[in-house]
């Protein structure tokens, strides 16, 4: 094109060149909108994602420091029952016992032993044992709690009398010989982590969460800036808009997890249930959203240089394609005028079939740049992919096409080594393999997506638990292939099978509930006349209400646990032992005849009498009165059954408890003596 034959106002004015022009800016806020739509919904979601990982991480969190306390509450009071074999006024003797506590002295910062007027007798660290001189906590709140209460306690951050450092004390009552209180204690440096160890990250390295433990009021007990301690949350910044909401919803103690405001960041705490004290974890939006602020930022230069690129070069050449048709257009103004013989003027070259010929090369140049399009956008795809948080795969004819790195990462395996595999490589049988195929079928046959669980085989041979959902590229031609969408149950699957536990089986002792006891049994009386002998058996515990009112609930449940073991390791394998409330137990006895019913009750009495639980008060026994119910066929309902043993079970407490008695023959739901 000569500058002859180039108007830069015509041009400006022309039609091709503001349809040139609207293309492109089309193409730009269309780019633009899709990116920006992608990125927020991206953005979103993975915040969402990840704040449901925080909130478990800090639930598990609180929960391993409350086993932890009660772990050192327990370690200290086993240390209790040996004091009663000697005088709190011999040094010699507590210092002693004291240094020979060599587990406890690993567990504590310090062990102390202190007489009931705050005198420390003798204290204890990791290395060795003193006999200090002057030493009195007469004046500490949790010891004179701990005196007046007799109880063991667990007290406030407060400092070390003799190191001046924050610390929590716990301690543990006991009787010496001559009957005299002992005081046992031990200390947990909070700047040195021995109670927080393992939980809140040390103070160096750049850490992507910030873990913080304080108690009730918001004291900080532990934080990885040893100077923040004992001060409160609402001068920690990154938590203190979090810690005021917490504070306006009632500051509850909530072992389940809460999650609360706080402008930039993510934040969840939770409550550890016994000493009352709160785990606050905050990780800042922006480290979670980094990689897809980077991928944004990438992607929008990536097209903004595309853009210029392509810009000119798609007006050149659209408007050469086009000078035909000006060509054309000029020579058509004249075809009536008469300025032109009819055979001259027209534009050179093949004609209309020439003109057919260059529009067709132009589409197929067009197609050309519309592939590349394409591969840009398959590029961002792949982008997207990387950044899911879940896998996600294209298959075709039962083989890999297009794997994710998520997925990738879920099955240890790198894209080569998954691109082009049958799908059964991640199938742990070729039976899973076969039945995934069939219910895939029927889904797609009822045009709806499959979804289901399967245990998958990673690369490396270990196997975890997914849920797996597919769906056809295209309904109607199935040829195209299909999505898969994979993601890691493995800790929904532990928490949905710890549930199930739970609701058939007896929190304290771990044996079966009463629900679970009566669903087995009906399935007993169901199948009268054609069920094989069986036999319920119904325990009540005797002396126990004292174990309770001497002792406290703690050796009480602890007593009840005691009896739980002695019980389930007396009877037969396949037997049900059940806690059916309060101290009342229950066996069912499946093919079991009455005389061996018999045996099996008197032993399980026998049993229970040799239980001794160790106390402050001496060991501590209970004895129990059982009654036996042989199945019989007037027995209609399992409560006719219960009411039957539970009868004979009443008639060994009126023979004087401590014995068994078994229901009449006949008596069905009546019971007897």
């Amino acid at each position: 094109m000569t500058g002859r034959d180039f108007h830069w106002p015509a041009a400006f004015g022309s039609l091709k060149l503001r349809i040139t022009l609207g293309g492109i800016a089309a193409l730009v806020v269309g780019i633009g909108l899709i990116t920006a739509l992608l990125v927020m919904r991206a953005q979103r979601d993975t915040l969402n994602t990840q704040l449901v990982r925080e909130s478990s991480e800090t639930v598990r969190t609180a929960g391993l420091l409350s086993r932890q306390m009660v772990e050192l509450q327990r370690a200290l009071a086993s240390v209790a029952p040996q004091v009663g074999g000697i005088a709190a006024d011999d040094h010699g003797a507590v210092m002693r016992l004291i240094d020979s506590q060599q587990v406890l002295r690993q567990l504590f910062t310090n062990l102390f032993a202190a007489s009931t007027d705050g005198r420390v007798l003798v204290t204890a660290d990791k290395r060795q044992v003193y006999l200090p001189m002057s030493l009195n906590i007469a004046d500490r709140d949790y010891f004179q709690k701990t005196v007046r209460e007799n109880r063991a306690i667990i007290s406030d951050a407060i400092p070390g009398r003799v190191s001046g450092q924050p610390q929590i004390f716990m301690t543990q009552p006991a009787r010496d010989a001559s009957g005299a209180m002992l005081i046992l204690g031990g200390s947990l440096r909070l700047n040195t982590r021995d109670l927080l160890d393992g939980l809140v990250e040390d103070d160096t390295g750049d850490a992507a969460a910030l873990v913080v433990v304080t108690d009730q009021t918001g004291r900080v007990l532990a934080h990885p800036s040893h100077d923040r301690l004992l001060t409160l949350l609402s001068g920690e910044p990154r938590l203190a808009q979090a810690f005021a909401a917490w504070q306006a919803i009632g500051a509850p103690v909530e072992p389940t997890g809460i999650r609360l405001p706080q402008r930039g960041e993510l934040v969840s705490a939770a409550g550890v249930p016994g000493p009352d004290w709160m785990v606050w974890r905050v990780r800042a939006e922006a480290d979670v959203l980094a990689p897809l602020r980077a991928a944004r930022t990438d992607a929008i230069l990536g097209a903004v240089v595309l853009l210029a690129l392509l810009s000119p070069l798609l007006f050149v050449m659209l408007w050469r394609a086009l000078r035909p048709l000006t060509l054309l257009e000029h020579r058509a103004q004249h075809l009536f005028d008469g300025s032109l013989p009819p055979e001259a003027g027209w534009p050179g070259g093949r004609g209309e079939i020439g003109r057919l010929g260059d529009v067709l090369r132009r589409v197929g140049l067009d197609r050309l740049t519309l592939e590349a399009q394409n591969a840009k956008t398959m590029r961002k795809l792949n982008s997207v992919m990387s950044a899911a948080p879940v896998g996600i795969a294209f298959t075709r004819d039962d083989r890999f096409e297009l794997a994710s790195a998520e997925l990738c990462r879920l099955v240890a395996a790198t894209s080569q080594d998954l691109l082009g595999q049958p799908l059964r490589t991640l199938f742990a049988s070729d039976d899973d393999h076969a039945a995934f195929l069939k219910r895939e079928r029927s889904d797609f046959r009822a045009l709806q997506p499959y979804s289901g669980e399967w245990q998958l085989l990673r690369h490396d041979g270990s196997k975890f638990w997914a849920a797996l959902r597919t769906k056809p590229v295209d309904l109607a031609d199935r040829t195209l292939g299909t999505i898969w969408i994979v993601s890691d149950i493995e800790d929904q699957r532990a928490v949905r099978k710890q549930l199930e536990w739970s609701a058939t089986h007896d929190a304290l002792t771990g044996l079966a509930n009463r629900e679970a006891f009566e669903q087995q049994a009906r399935r007993l009386v169901a199948t009268q006349p054609d069920s094989r002998p069986a036999a319920l058996v119904f325990l009540d515990l005797d002396r126990f209400k004292p174990v309770n009112d001497i002792a406290g609930h703690l050796v009480g449940d602890l007593m009840l646990l005691t009896v739980a073991t002695a019980i389930a390791a007396r009877v037969r394998p396949g037997d049900l032992v059940a806690r059916m409330g309060g101290d009342e137990f229950a066996l069912l006895l499946e093919d079991c005849s009455p005389d061996v019913a018999m045996a099996i009750a008197d032993e399980v009495r026998r049993a229970v009498t040799e239980v001794a639980v160790p106390s402050t008060h001496g060991p501590l026994s209970v004895g129990a009165s059982v009654g036996v119910a042989a199945l019989q066929a007037d027995i209609a309902t399992v409560n006719d059954w219960l009411q039957a043993a539970d009868a004979a079970c009443y008639a060994a407490k009126s023979a004087g408890r401590d014995t068994v008695r078994a229901a009449p023959m006949g008596a069905g739901g009546t019971g007897g003596a």
